[in-house]
């Protein structure tokens, strides 16, 4: 059963909660990118501060805004805001960079391009689920409508089948963990994940991600489930829903299970941070989010 509806300021609250979670494993992750900083990583110290944050943090920021302005998912505001405040020098990847710059200085059509891409595929890379776990915080306990609009915001910029699965799969399980009466056993959690994704390598992987629950070997698990390597969908979401499924109310844990995996190692850790940060009991270490870049004031202003 499902939570009552959360009034509109409390579903603002638990998407800044999320978006914050997510801006901390961003900042930190993409640290361990640096070779000079590998023997922190396996000795779980922390880099040198500030830690900045990547294009994953900055089209978080757009869609919280415009749930903040709009109540839901507008694509036309979600694009433009995308477009807007894409910066070049956050690491988009070449094919999304390219469609934000020709939005945001010809007026392109989002539609056209976003159906366009990879020969008329579109793209099944990680980028709409990274960034979408403040969506499924603002729908705490309402799974089935996270679903719906996580899907309106993944076409946006990833039309793939794949994309929209490991969307959809994020968006739920961020849902389900920041309703304070969702389930917080993992196999339950991934269960109730594994109902409302749609029949995809991404749910293939999720429900190996649920046989594997018991593993407490990172390296084996992606070694398994992929941990991003190829910057594709398939090959993040399923470890990710891993991680945070063993790993709720223990932000610090999440983070250092998930970056010791390796791979796309900031949008690992964006991912489970925002779905872990979802929940109540979930935040990041205070001094984690005071060594990370602040939010920009068009993000929390709204």
């Amino acid at each position: 059963m499902t939570a009552a509806p959360r009034p509109e300021a409390d579903r603002l609250a638990r998407a800044l909660a999320s978006l914050r979670g997510l801006a901390v494993g961003d900042a930190l992750g993409s640290q361990f990118f640096v070779p000079a900083h590998y023997p922190a990583l396996r000795e779980r110290r922390l880099p040198p501060a500030p830690w900045q944050w990547t294009d994953d943090t900055e089209m978080a920021c757009s869609v919280v805004a415009v749930l903040a302005r709009h109540g839901a998912v507008d694509q036309d505001a979600l694009a433009a805001s995308f477009a807007e405040h894409h910066d070049f020098d956050r690491g988009y990847g070449p094919a999304i960079g390219r469609m934000l710059r020709l939005v945001r200085q010809e007026d392109a059509d989002w539609r056209e391009l976003s159906a366009a891409l990879f020969d008329g595929q579109g793209s099944w890379g990680n980028g709409a689920a990274m960034r979408i776990a403040p969506l499924g915080a603002w729908y705490a306990g309402d799974p089935d409508q996270a679903a719906r609009q996580a899907e309106l915001s993944a076409v946006t910029t990833h039309r793939h089948v794949e994309a929209v699965a490991g969307t959809v799969a994020v968006a739920v399980a961020a849902a389900l963990v920041a309703d304070p009466a969702g389930p917080r056993d993992p196999e339950a959690l991934l269960g109730a994940v594994l109902d409302r994704v749609p029949r995809s390598a991404v749910l293939a992987g999720t429900r190996r991600a649920v046989d594997m629950l018991d593993y407490d070997d990172v390296a084996t698990v992606a070694a398994v489930l992929g941990c991003g390597r190829r910057t594709s969908a398939l090959d993040t979401v399923p470890f990710t829903l891993w991680a945070a499924a063993r790993h709720l109310g223990d932000y610090e844990g999440a983070f250092w299970a998930t970056a010791r995996a390796g791979g796309d190692v900031d949008t690992t850790c964006a991912i489970v941070g925002g779905i872990v940060a979802a929940a109540p009991e979930g935040g990041p270490p205070a001094p984690w989010t005071r060594r990370t870049e602040p939010l920009p004031e068009w993000a929390v202003a709204a």
